[in-house]
């Protein structure tokens, strides 16, 4: 299996996203503002940056986890859809591929927080902001790469492409 965390900037939730589906961060509690901040990529990446996949490591099981930014487009997860889709079918690759989206998780403080530090490059007022919505989505961030890992196993015999759009998540954030 193949699994790529996306969102709008690549690098708040999706960086969150990685590091616990790597298991390189506590689960049973809230993380602090170092262990946010030492996340890898984690409020990094900036607009130069939106669409490329970015390799996190191979999970406990071997699989690839990845990341992306789609900025404003509409169109980059359908077009890595339908290429995935596509060079499936050429290459008779059984390798299921994954497209979860970390974007319903995100807090109203980690939108602003994103603005000031990573729009208007205004860290020493953005970071603060990220770190507390962070603080307040980092449960949310685990439950949604527990259900991406259910899902991608349960569905991994009968579907080459997943895409999970995780809006159920919107409610329970914060």
């Amino acid at each position: 299996m193949i699994f790529i965390y996306h969102d709008y900037g690549g690098t708040h939730t999706t960086s969150l996203a990685a590091a616990y589906h790597l298991n390189k961060l506590p689960t049973h509690r809230k993380l602090t503002k170092e262990e946010i901040l030492a996340v890898d990529y984690f409020n990094q990446l900036t607009a130069s940056d939106m669409g490329k996949l970015i390799f996190r490591g191979l999970d406990e099981d071997g699989n690839p986890v990845y990341t992306v930014g789609k900025g404003n487009s509409k169109a980059v997860l359908p077009a890595m859809v339908h290429m995935a889709s596509m060079l499936q079918d050429k290459f008779k690759n059984d390798e299921p591929i994954i497209f979860s989206n970390t974007s319903p998780t995100v807090p109203m403080m980690m939108s602003i927080g994103g603005f000031l530090s990573r729009g208007l490059k205004l860290d020493v007022i953005g970071v603060p902001f990220l770190v507390n919505g962070a603080q307040q989505c980092c449960r949310t961030i685990y439950e949604l790469v527990l259900h991406t890992k259910e899902t991608a196993a349960a569905r991994a015999a009968t579907d080459s492409v997943i895409i999970l759009d995780n809006q159920h998540f919107k409610r329970r954030r914060q």
